[in-house]
């Protein structure tokens, strides 16, 4: 079974190793198939897997309808994260109201099949929302009335959070893998003494971080790694950490070198749980084989000083004069 971190605000445990599920049962820019998201779940069970992230958008919906209805089927117990306010249109600070958030937890709670949401985030909104005193008012009221369980952010910089921070949030989701490492510096700790948890994201970097991928690999033109790779859709450190794709590469080949492996999951999901301020990790799938193999990581020796001192010299080398001051 998977070792379990605590969401300390609520002494809620949860596996380290979750599921992320914005890919779940399609491929990015693929028509959503109910019964591989069926099996994914299915898996993530067997293999231990406790925390599930999702919000509103992914798959329009379908994603929570499909946990739902796994949990109401199974009655499994996972720990549900979802997000929202994606969905507004226009994706404005003006657009985030008490109101507005209100009718997106109703409508989760609803394909959710479930009378409280475990933990509703912020879905990375605009950056002044994390100075709107009325959301986190209205957030702390849900959960006296017992919509939620607990209330949070997911943020794309990490000035966002520590504005967030502020206010008596429980868990911070923000991307956080060898390829972004500033979280690291002077988040992490704050959030760990604040008893705040932390939900990393995107920790494979798009796949980058696998080892998988080539100059040769392509990707369907509806998939983000395809059409966002400068930010064109939505913030570009979503797509590969923001990290130039042959730039991200030659890294990768470093990696490699560096743990003597091309499998380089493991061994990235195993470096972000080398940071104790992290209370999960969320790796998505888009089929089941691949829930088996993020779980592996769980399974590896904690790495070296040397091991964490060489990904921090990749970085250095590569990826910092890109991104860090970004983000």
């Amino acid at each position: 079974m998977l070792n379990k971190r605590t969401f300390d605000k609520i002494d809620a445990p949860v596996s380290e190793i979750g599921l992320g599920t914005w890919q779940l049962g399609t491929k990015w820019g693929e028509p959503f198939n109910g019964a591989e998201a069926e099996k994914i779940l299915q898996t993530a069970y067997e293999s231990g897997i406790t925390m599930i992230d999702t919000a509103d958008i992914y798959n329009d919906g379908e994603s929570e309808k499909a946990i739902g209805k796994f949990m109401k089927q199974t009655n499994t117990d996972f720990f549900v994260s979802t997000k929202c306010g994606r969905g507004l249109d226009p994706h404005t600070a003006e657009m985030y109201t008490p109101e507005a958030i209100e009718s997106f937890a109703d409508a989760s709670l609803k394909r959710l099949q479930t009378e409280r949401l475990d933990m509703l985030l912020l879905h990375c909104p605009p950056s002044s929302v994390y100075q709107k005193d009325a959301i986190f008012t209205k957030l702390d009221k849900m959960q006296q009335a017992g919509k939620l369980r607990s209330y949070g952010v997911s943020v794309e910089k990490v000035s966002e959070a520590l504005a967030a921070g502020e206010y008596p949030i429980s868990a911070v989701e923000i991307i956080f893998n060898m390829f972004r490492l500033k979280p690291g510096e002077e988040l992490l700790p704050k959030l760990q003494a604040k008893k705040i948890g932390v939900i990393a994201r995107v920790p494979l970097a798009s796949g980058l971080l696998t080892g998988k991928y080539t100059k040769q690999t392509t990707f369907g033109k509806d998939d983000h790694r395809s059409y966002n790779r400068n930010g064109e859709a939505f913030d570009k450190g979503e797509t590969f950490s923001g990290v130039d794709y042959d730039l991200g590469l030659q890294a990768v080949a470093e990696l490699k070198a560096l743990f003597q492996t091309d499998n380089l999951i493991p061994y990235a999901l195993k470096w972000i749980l080398m940071h104790d301020a992290i209370t999960t990790v969320i790796p998505g799938a888009s089929k089941s084989q691949q829930v088996v193999s993020n779980v592996t990581a769980a399974a590896i020796p904690d790495l070296t000083p040397a091991q964490m001192a060489g990904v921090q010299k990749i970085y250095d080398q590569y990826i910092r004069a890109q991104v860090h001051q970004n983000w």
